[in-house]
């Protein structure tokens, strides 16, 4: 029996996502979505959970960012051998794409844990000689191209994802679509479950919804309307032809045009939100269907600073796996966690001085804030009023940026070069680094190196907002305002701090920057700076809290057992 055979033994969990973030190596992810994909597998992985994940192999990456002289963001591939990391699977699949057969085969990548739990992981890939050259490069490009070319990669990881475990003799007990780029997978087990008249396509055939609604479990990440995923059923009907009758799919998947995630959700059993707020805007924003919310995680043994982890393992052995044990983190020595996140500190300058050049003080106290660079991320939120910023900084202040902006958001790309800009201006007085192409290898550093991170987006636009997590594992205190996981993890001046108002709101129609500004240079300069300079006992206080009261919860190993519980064993 060949090796990869024995993943086909027991029944799995499948686990489809676009993007997976598994390593820096494996650049097939751009952002929070992907990496929280390879923080479930991993967590999978450790609790010896039965999955087998599905994805694209993205062979030309997401991009690589750089700047050029008048710091506009650059993009060009990251080019990466599969071969090298990924072993081949011996078996192909056909889809059709406007009236094309194109071939899909399997990468395999093991996901293999302390624990001894072991994963597989298959890239989806289409450039296999004897595909016409244009469906080789449909799944080169992470998020690239145009609508069609959007609909012909979820083609290949929704319907072709779907037979290819068929073929690889992967027994399925639940198929979950994270986020609706996989819902096509959906009309591949409609089909495997209708119920013909006399084997025809005639309308009055029974499509038997009801058991792919049991097989499916959904959850959607994206609280932004124009966000999900949306096909014209022109370029349905081109691209995809008719996989189910179109009066069947307009029924399920919209009326004017193809929604993924109204797809996904009229097939699917279980479907949640990533935050209890969360939970709560997608409710709105579907009113018809009965939304639940299992908040995010991040795995902690990815996510944990070498420093903290030597720490961790000296006085709360077993966190790992158990990372529960952290809500006992008042029995480490403060002097000890002071040192440990120096140590992170340090390691973080080291490479901005490499990368950049700059050099900082580490005796400052640094705010980072790194995530995709977009409008309702607000990241120059912080250079609102220049002036009363550096008449609090001053000295006092140093801040560290990074977060690439989609290739063709011309507004995110402005944003990354004012940031840049404002360094100019501020110049030593209080110092500003953007780190380029922000990934999860610059995530590891820049994320336990600072003192505090900063998320300030407009509400209640923030789904969940992993990175936060990252901090709090590391004895970062966030500063945040209240949406996403933040606002069942803030306890202000106790695991950090908020920012504006309360979060009433379940639309985008109220926008709070006014408040969020003020709010934000008021607690910096009353609270924040003062507690850093002038308690030290103080803050360490803060930042065990960070470990005790934010990252024993909100971790992967917490979540997929949530998962489990409420989703899978229904």
């Amino acid at each position: 029996m060949k090796d990869w055979r024995r993943y086909t033994e027991i029944p799995r969990i499948a686990y489809f996502s676009m993007e997976i973030g598994l390593t820096t190596e494996i650049p097939t992810y751009s952002g929070g979505l992907g990496v929280l994909a390879g923080d479930t597998i991993k967590s999978a992985a450790d609790l010896k959970l039965p999955l087998v994940a599905v994805t694209l192999i993205s062979r030309k990456g997401y991009f690589k960012q750089t700047f050029d002289n008048d710091g506009w963001q650059q993009e060009s591939s990251v080019d990466w051998k599969p071969e090298d990391l990924l072993e081949l699977l011996p078996v192909k699949t056909l889809v059709n794409i406007e009236n094309r057969d194109v071939k899909v085969q399997a990468w395999l990548y093991r996901v293999k844990s302390p624990t001894g739990g072991e994963l597989p992981v298959l890239f989806l890939d289409t450039d296999i000689p004897g595909n016409e050259p244009e469906d080789r490069k449909i799944t080169d490009h992470l998020y690239g191209g145009d609508k069609a070319y959007r609909l012909k990669q979820e083609i290949v990881l929704g319907i072709g994802g779907a037979r290819l475990l068929q073929i690889l003799g992967f027994q399925v007990r639940k198929y979950h679509l994270n986020e609706g780029h996989a819902s096509l997978l959906t009309l591949e087990l409609l089909n495997h479950h209708r119920l013909p008249v006399e084997d025809s396509w005639d309308e009055k055939a029974s499509w038997n919804t009801q058991h792919v609604q049991e097989k499916c479990v959904f959850t959607t990440h994206t609280p932004v309307e124009a966000g999900h995923d949306r096909f014209s059923y022109e370029t349905v009907t081109q691209v995809m032809g008719e996989v189910i009758p179109l009066p069947l799919l307009k029924k399920l998947g919209g009326e004017d045009e193809l929604n993924m995630t109204l797809l996904a959700l009229n097939l699917s059993h279980f479907v949640n939100g990533v935050a209890k707020k969360h939970g709560e805007v997608s409710q709105a924003l579907f009113p018809g269907f009965k939304i639940h919310a299992i908040t995010n995680g991040v795995h902690p043994f990815t996510w944990t600073s070498p420093y903290l982890m030597s720490l961790y393992d000296k006085y709360l052995p077993g966190w790992a796996v158990e990372p529960e044990l952290l809500v006992r983190v008042d029995i480490i020595p403060d002097k000890e966690l002071r040192e440990a996140h120096a140590g992170a500190k340090a390691y973080l300058f080291q490479y901005i001085e490499e990368t950049t050049g700059t050099i900082l003080d580490p005796d400052v106290l640094t705010i980072g804030f790194a995530r995709r660079a977009t409008a309702y991320k607000r990241a120059n939120m912080i250079f609102t009023d220049p002036d009363r910023l550096l008449k609090l900084g001053d000295g006092k202040l140093q801040l560290v940026f990074g977060g690439k902006a989609h290739p063709h958001d011309d507004f995110g790309k402005q944003m990354i070069k004012e940031i840049r800009q404002q360094a100019e201006f501020f110049g030593d007085r209080l110092k500003i680094v953007y780190l380029p192409n922000y990934n999860m290898d610059v995530a590891s550093r820049l994320i336990p190196g600072v003192d505090v991170w900063l998320n300030n987006p407009l509400r209640p636009l923030e789904a969940s907002g992993t990175s936060g997590m990252k901090a709090a594992l590391n004895g970062v205190p966030n500063f945040s305002v209240l949406d996403g996981w933040w606002i069942e993890g803030h306890i202000e001046g106790v695991t950090g701090w908020s920012i504006g108002p309360p979060p009433t709101e379940t639309s985008t129609d109220v926008n709070h920057s006014d408040e969020d500004v003020q709010d934000l240079y008021k607690k910096l300069e009353e609270m924040i700076i003062p507690l850093y300079y002038n308690n030290s006992k103080g803050w360490t206080k803060v930042q065990k809290n960070a470990i005790g009261k934010n990252a024993y919860y909100f971790n992967t190993h917490v979540m997929m057992r949530r998962y489990v519980t409420e989703a899978y064993l229904r």
